[in-house]
């Protein structure tokens, strides 16, 4: 059974701007990689043991400002034999590297290659599976015993490799791995075709029936105290956070990395902004990597009147909006 891994899992110590990315073939390297690159490390697959010191003095002369990861493997075996001898040249030069090595039992790694249909890079002509599974071993034996960091993953999923990886490696917490985008729309300008979770408040007071508002935004004091204040919105933001607390560890748990949640009225002026704001310092309270953007925004000047300027009336005696729906 895979062990769950829980927010306060302790990270190991010393985390360097180098990771070497190593294992046994079909352990799950590539999956590894992946989750380095959304991490923000600078990822390179298949690197010759020898060019590791020259891509660090290619980092450091055109000042990259991103962590690497390097992939190096039993792929191409007469460069792969120099890596223990290149990592010992780096420990002697005390450059930090960590090395994270991806093992699985070998029934594992048989069944995988067998589903996959692909050729085991050590099996030479007249070998079979199993024996070019220990020639590896024997291969990567003294790289396993230089790695701080071993992970056997014979019962792991994909999402579950990709969380763990995350807690040994990433600076941030586990929620913080998420890259969540929650914007305002109006309705008015399309629907979003890219969210994740649409949300339509449409429903709330509208604070363009007050002309001293019309002309302002959710972002400004008076229009975000209107909307904030209503019995409605209060109501409607204690089950929204309720349902937004029992999804989002759901997408955490599922290993996912973006998320975009998606707040609407018919304008993208008013209520649809001060929800976002409020919407957006919620997540953040809880721990997760959250922006907060207005897609429509500035369409408002476009669709404002001046005060001083009120359209006609209606014969009902109520103001055409420009944040209410075009029924005609």
């Amino acid at each position: 059974m895979v062990q769950e891994f829980s927010d306060d899992i302790q990270k190991s110590p010393d985390a360097s701007n180098l990771v070497i990315i190593t294992g046994m073939s079909g352990a799950g390297r590539t999956e590894a990689m992946h989750v380095f690159e959304d991490m923000g490390y600078y990822c390179i697959d298949n690197l010759p043991a020898g060019l590791i010191k020259n891509l660090l003095d290619m980092a450091h002369a055109s000042n990259l400002q991103k962590k690497i990861a390097v992939v190096c493997d039993a792929r191409n075996q007469s460069y792969f034999a120099n890596l223990q001898g290149e990592l010992e040249n780096l420990q002697g030069r005390n450059i930090p590297f960590r090395v994270l090595f991806l093992d699985a039992d070998d029934e594992k790694l048989v069944a995988r290659y067998k589903a996959s249909r692909r050729r085991h890079p050590m099996c030479a002509e007249g070998m079979t599976l199993a024996q070019g599974i220990a020639a590896e071993r024997a291969l990567l034996y003294g790289i396993r015993m230089m790695a701080r960091d071993v992970v056997n993953t014979s019962d792991m999923m994909p999402r579950q490799l990709r969380s763990h990886i995350q807690r040994l490696y990433s600076d941030e917490s586990v929620r913080g791995g998420l890259a969540v985008t929650v914007y305002s729309f109006g309705f008015k300008h399309g629907a979003p075709t890219d969210a994740d979770i649409v949300i339509d408040v449409r429903f709330l007071p509208n604070p363009y029936y007050d002309s001293t508002l019309r002309p302002l935004t959710g972002l400004d004091a008076p229009v975000r105290d209107f909307v904030m204040a209503r019995d409605e919105t209060v109501n409607f933001l204690a089950s929204w956070n309720s349902l937004l607390d029992t999804v989002m560890p759901g997408y955490v748990q599922e290993g996912k990395q973006q998320l975009a949640i998606a707040v609407g009225c018919t304008g993208g002026q008013h209520r649809s902004v001060a929800i976002a704001v409020a919407t957006g310092e919620h997540l953040s309270a809880q721990g997760y990597r959250v922006s907060v953007t207005h897609r429509d925004l500035h369409l408002a000047e476009s669709v404002r009147r001046s005060i001083y300027e009120e359209p006609p009336a209606d014969e009902d005696g109520t103001l055409p909006s420009a944040d209410e729906p075009d029924w005609a």
